[in-house]
Parts: structure tokens; sequence; C-alpha cells
């Protein structure tokens, strides 16, 4: 592998387009969509995307910070974004929190509103939140005991490669993973893990590989599901690694590799996240029917057969 240079929270900072404006009582957006339950059906999730002060945690790949605030929301907002969402959105089963970053960090979500949080999703199944592995403890438990419906938590494990992950500036190791799945396994948390797909300083083929290691060792330590994100660029410094040649965005017959290998392994679901499919594929012709071959996939956790096309031929 070549080596390359470490970047720190200065450096990713300096690297920054500037924010979105956002409203500290709104949330930034919204939506329903089916997914494959933990029951074995198919049922809706609403997903609300709340608006919070930026994690502290300022990972290398990420752009989510382009939605937050810089200072911590007011208590009462995060309850209001959530009650604005839900009247919008149509009747789901279960709910995502999402909140660009950690949904503990006190600075983010406010703990004076825990209890104002688990009224307004009272009616929900599931409510899933993200959470930084080392930000996972008691707070979790507290919050778990408030709802009337199951927690879960999905944690970012990104990639095991033991020379990725430390440069990813995301100030964790695996083992910070393990004892977080540990930890709220051992408390009745359910836990799904994020995973990157072809991440920094890894070719395609690597990039492959690590993904689909990376999936095993989150399905050793306990997770019950696990989503494969396609790297992306846009937040500054991924701009200036793909002009020294560090990074490159995976082909999308990677990502149909890695959701076949992940379901063949049978340990728990395995989704691919097919958000702004378009810009992965690798032929315009049949892009459209294999990203419609993946979401499918994604809803009957079954592999489906190939989608053919001439663009083979000439690979």
């Amino acid at each position: 592998m070549t080596r390359f240079a470490v970047w720190d929270n200065a450096s990713i900072l300096a690297a920054r387009p500037r924010k979105n404006l956002v409203d500290p009582r709104r949330p930034y957006a919204y939506l329903v969509e089916p997914e494959y339950a933990a029951c074995g059906e198919v049922e809706d999730v609403a997903t609300i995307f709340l608006t919070n002060r930026e994690c502290p945690f300022r990972c290398l790949m990420c752009d989510l910070w382009k939605n937050t605030t810089d200072e911590r929301v007011p208590v009462g907002a995060i309850p209001e974004q959530i009650d604005f969402a839900l009247a919008e959105l149509p009747p789901a089963k279960h709910v995502k929190l999402y909140n660009s970053g950690n949904f503990f960090d006190r600075q983010a979500i406010p703990h004076e509103d825990y209890a104002a949080i688990a009224n307004c999703v009272a009616s929900f199944g599931t409510v899933i939140v993200e959470n930084h592995p080392k930000l996972c403890g008691d707070d979790c438990l507290r919050f778990r005991d408030l709802l009337a419906g199951k927690l879960e938590i999905a944690l970012g494990l990104e990639t095991i490669h033991p020379d990725v992950l430390p440069r990813l500036n995301k100030q964790m190791t695996t083992d910070d993973f393990l004892r977080a799945v540990r930890f709220l396994s051992a408390n009745e948390i359910a836990t799904r893990a994020f995973i990157l797909l072809r991440p920094p300083f890894l070719n395609e083929a690597e990039g492959v590989a690590w993904a689909v290691r990376s999936m095993e060792f989150a399905f050793d330590a306990g997770v019950q599901c696990c989503s494969v994100i396609p790297t992306r660029g846009g937040n500054g410094v991924m701009e200036q690694l793909r002009a020294d040649g560090s990074f490159a965005p995976p082909m999308f017959r990677s990502l149909e590799t890695v959701l076949a290998e992940g379901l063949a392994m049978r340990r728990g679901r395995v989704f691919v996240d097919l958000w702004d499919a378009e810009r992965f594929f690798d032929c315009e012709l049949c892009g459209p029917a294999r990203r419609d071959r993946l979401q499918q996939m994604n809803l009957t956790q079954q592999v489906l057969p190939a989608v053919s096309c001439d663009c083979e031929a000439i690979r």
C-alpha cells in the first residue's frame, strides 16, 4: 500500500466547503421507506434527519456535518423536530432518528429531552439511532428504559483494515467497537454496523475484500444487521484525496458483489445504501436495472439473478 499523509481535525476542517443553512427547530429531511425488518417482513420505517450540533469526531470521509449547527440546539428543539416530521409523514412501524453524529452526545441531543423524545416515538416498535462506539454507556440504558418499543443503535465500524481505520480520524479501534456491541447486547439493545465500501487508500479489489471482512467481523461481534455504504466524495478532503490518487469511488459492480457475499453469509440482515446510486453506475444502460435488483435484494434478503448487459463484454 502506498504511504499517505495523516489527516487530523485541523486539516480536515480546513478542506471543507461551507455548511448548509439549517433551522434548529426543523429536521433537515424526513422520509418513509420500506425495510426488511428483524421479524422477517418488509415494514415501513420513518427516517427523520435531525438538526443538531456537529459531531465532535471529524471523520475523514464524512459529509454529514453539512447539515448541522455550530452550537447545541435548545432544549425542546429535538422533540419539536420529531413532531413536525411525523405530522408530515405517513404511518410507519419503526423510526430512525438519525442526527448526523451521535445520539448520545449530550451536546447534540440534550439529555433533558430524552423523555419527550420517547413520548414522541411511543407508537413505534423499534427506535433506531446512530452513535459512536466510544459514546455507548449509561445514557443508552436510560433512553432504552424510556421507550415503549425496542432500541437499536447503529454504529460506524467503517472498516477493519489495520492501516486505513486509524487514518479515517474516527478515533476508535476495532476493540472499541467490540466493547460497544458487547455492552449493548448484554443490555438487550440491538445493533447494526455501517461498513464502507472502498474507503480511501484502497484499490477496487481491496475495497471489496475488506468490506466483506468487515461484515464478518461485525457479525462475529454480535451485530444483527450490516449496512454497506459506498464511499462518496463531496466534503473537500475526498476531492483532494481523489486528485492525488488516494481515493476513487467504488464501481457499482463492487456494490453488487459485496451485497451478494454478505447475504450468502446468512448471519444477519445486509443492506446496501442506494441513495444517489446513479453516481456509481458503471454503465448508463444497465445501471437502473442493477440498482433495482439491489433494491429488491435489500427487501427480500435473497440473491437475485444478475443483470446481463453488452457492457460486460468490453470489461
